[in-house]
C-alpha cells in the first residue's frame, strides 16, 4: 500500500451503524441451516478467526495475504469474484471499512456478506462469534473469544501495579503515523500507555515535537502490511533524539482483528515487563465445533 493509499485508509471515518454487522437480513439464519457452509474469506483476520476456532474445513477459498492452503481468490481490495463464483460459497467474509466496496460487490453479486468493522479491542473479541456464524458456529468463536479474554485477564494480573511504560506505537513512517484502532488497547493489555491517539480512533500522522515531548519509553515499528520489516535504524537516523527502545514487530500482531492480537499483547508485555512472572504465550487451544450451528 502507497502513502497516499495509506493516509486515505487510516483517514477513513467509521461506517455508521453497528461496528459489526451483516449486510444481508437473514443470511445467517440461511447459513445456520445449511448442513455444511461453505465461506471464502476476503480477509485475512477473518480466515485467522475462522481457523483459531476450528472451522477451517468450512475455508474454502481466501485472499493471497492469508497464510492458508486454501484456493486462492485473488487479493484483499482485488478479490476474483468469477473464481469466487466458481468456488460455489454460502458466505464471504470482509472486514473493516476499507473493504466495504469489495463487501457491496460480493452482496451485489447475490452473496451472504458477513462484515465487521472492530474499532477498540473489545469490538475485536466480540467480531469472533459474527465471523464463525458464517461457519454455522457462533459458539465456536464466543468460546474463543472467551480464552483471548481470559488470557489477558493473567496477563493484566501479571503487569499490575508496575509503572506503564510510555510506548509509541508507528503503523506509517511517511508521514510518520501513530497507530490507532485497537492498538492503544493493546499497549494498555501490555501494561503500558500509548498516549498519542485516543482507542477506537483511526491511526493519525503526529507531530515528531509531540512524540518527543511524550518521552516515550519504547517505540514500536510496525509498518501496516510490511510484516516485520520495520527498520529500527532508518528511524533512528531521523533524528528525533528520544531516550528510547526501539524495536520492530510484526503487524499482524497488532494491526490485524483477529485472535493475533493476543499474541502481540504477550510480545508487547515482554518487551515493556521482562522481569514479570508473565503467563506462556497464548496458543489457541484444540478446538471443536460447538453443538451451535450443527
Amino acid at each position: 500500500m502507497d502513502s497516499a493509499a495509506h493516509r486515505r485508509f487510516i483517514g477513513g471515518s467509521p461506517a455508521t451503524g453497528d461496528a459489526i454487522h451483516t449486510f444481508r437480513e437473514g443470511a445467517l439464519l440461511r447459513l445456520r441451516m445449511a448442513a455444511n457452509p461453505r465461506v471464502v474469506s476476503l480477509a485475512p483476520s477473518a480466515t485467522a478467526v475462522l481457523d483459531a476456532a476450528g472451522l477451517d474445513a468450512h475455508v474454502v477459498g481466501a485472499t493471497v495475504h492469508s497464510p492458508t492452503d486454501k484456493p486462492v481468490v485473488g487479493g484483499w481490495l482485488n478479490p476474483d469474484f468469477d473464481r469466487v463464483d466458481e468456488l460455489d460459497a454460502d458466505a464471504v467474509c470482509t472486514c473493516d471499512d476499507l473493504q466495504s466496496d469489495v463487501a457491496a460487490a460480493a452482496r451485489d453479486r447475490g452473496y451472504d456478506v458477513v462484515h465487521v468493522a472492530p474499532a477498540t479491542l473489545d469490538e475485536v473479541f466480540d467480531s469472533f462469534p459474527v465471523v464463525c456464524d458464517a461457519a454455522g458456529d457462533a459458539g465456536a468463536g464466543a468460546t474463543l473469544a472467551e480464552d483471548c479474554r481470559d488470557h489477558l485477564g493473567r496477563v493484566a494480573d501479571a503487569v499490575a501495579g508496575r509503572d506503564r511504560p510510555t510506548v509509541y506505537c508507528e503503523e506509517w513512517a511517511d508521514p510518520p503515523m501513530a497507530a490507532g484502532n485497537w492498538v492503544p488497547d493493546l499497549v494498555r493489555a501490555a501494561g503500558g500507555s500509548a498516549p498519542f491517539v485516543a482507542p477506537g480512533e483511526r491511526s493519525a500522522e503526529v507531530d515528531p515535537a509531540v512524540v518527543a515531548a511524550a518521552d516515550p519509553d519504547h517505540v514500536i515499528l510496525h509498518p501496516c502490511g510490511k510484516g516485520e520489516r520495520g527498520d529500527p535504524e532508518a528511524f533512528e537516523a531521523r533524528g528525533w533524539n528520544l531516550d528510547a527502545a526501539v524495536h520492530a514487530i510484526d503487524d499482524s500482531l497488532l494491526n490485524q482483528p483477529s485472535p493475533a492480537v493476543v499474541s502481540g499483547v504477550d510480545r508487547l508485555a515482554r518487551l515493556l515487563h521482562p522481569d514479570a512472572d508473565l503467563p506462556d504465550p497464548w496458543a489457541a487451544a484444540t478446538p471443536s465445533e460447538s453443538d451451535e450451528g450443527k
